[in-house]
């Protein structure tokens, strides 16, 4: 505690007389203070302990702080390198879903290409066919015409064949007429008897081609007129009749011969 500093003298009381030799010291005549350094010594040393009590646990809350900032230090540094690693993972799987994109979108397009050529090809096979199934149906009526026409032909010939029959007897008898085949289709020999008054038995032969519409002579023994030839084969193509040619042809072999 504070002592209150009250002095029971004034300065000039104090003063010592300056005639006298034996007053008293000042000293001696100062009061006694009591400073209470005793209580400030201990009240001193409660604050020392306070302060370094307040300084140990500053120091500790600062140690605990800083072990827990290193803690939470290291703890974000897992995290983070938790989250990198992380991150490493996912791109190596958008880098693969990336690749397997790619590889799926190249897929497709070879897919998408493969069927716009089979589409194609399908599409030429249909026309083709479409093509085919007109050219046989147009074969078809054809065949149907030609069969008919050949079936309506062998009705003629039938009826012809008839007619011809007589015909054939009095060529033979009266012309001395044989017909032969001439080892190729479309080509009849017809090969004359009696034709040589010198010599009965010696015959005399042409070959006629019926290949197309336009018949001809293609060969004959013995040598004669080639236009005599020519123009029994001329009236033979317009009129078609078969037995005034045979006897003009008969006619020039005989003026041959002769």
């Amino acid at each position: 505690m504070a002592t209150m500093f009250e002095p029971s003298l004034s300065t000039s009381a104090m003063r010592p007389p300056l005639s006298s030799a034996d007053a008293p010291s000042m000293a001696d005549s100062l009061p006694n203070i009591n400073f209470g350094f005793d209580d400030l010594r201990e009240r001193m040393a409660r604050f020392t302990d306070r302060f370094d009590e307040f300084i140990a646990k500053g120091r500790k809350r600062v140690l605990e702080e800083r072990n827990q900032f290193r803690i939470n230090v290291a703890e974000l540094q897992e995290d983070q390198r938790m989250k990198a690693k992380d991150i490493e993972i996912l791109a190596q799987k958008s880098s693969h879903h990336f690749a397997a994109l790619s590889a799926q979108t190249a897929e497709t397009a070879e897919m998408q290409s493969a069927i716009a050529a089979i589409t194609q090809q399908r599409d030429a096979h249909a026309q083709h066919r479409d093509r085919l199934r007109s050219e046989i149906a147009t074969y078809n009526k054809q065949i149907s015409q030609r069969k008919a026409a050949q079936a309506q032909h062998a009705k003629e010939l039938e009826a012809q064949s008839k007619l011809n029959i007589p015909e054939l007897d009095f060529w033979e008898t009266y012309l001395g007429l044989r017909i032969e085949g001439a080892g190729q289709v479309d080509r009849l020999k017809f090969v004359f008897s009696h034709v040589d008054e010198r010599d009965w038995e010696r015959e005399a032969w042409f070959e006629l081609d019926t290949e197309r519409r336009e018949y001809k002579v293609v060969s004959c023994r013995p040598k004669v007129e080639e236009g005599e030839v020519e123009a029994c084969v001329d009236i033979l193509n317009e009129s078609r009749d078969l037995g005034a040619f045979l006897r003009g042809m008969r006619e020039v072999f005989v003026k041959g011969m002769k």
